[in-house]
């Protein structure tokens, strides 16, 4: 390899500014509520997150 170029970047490129999929939003819940948060998404075969995504989603149709 040339002594001037520099080895390939692992991994996925970035995104374009302001094209990110999302922000994240730190949430704290009780042990009790992660159980059955948890619970809950295994039943509905998702993971956490796309559980919990879905009810908040849901949860502003359901309000407009």
């Amino acid at each position: 390899m040339p002594k001037d170029t520099k080895p390939k970047k692992m991994g996925r490129p970035k995104l374009p500014k302001g094209e990110a999929k999302g922000r994240i939003v730190p949430v704290r819940f009780s042990a009790y509520d992660l159980k059955r948060i948890e619970s809950a998404a295994k039943a509905n075969r998702k993971t956490v997150s796309e559980w919990i995504r879905g009810t908040v989603s849901a949860a502003m149709e359901a309000t407009g």
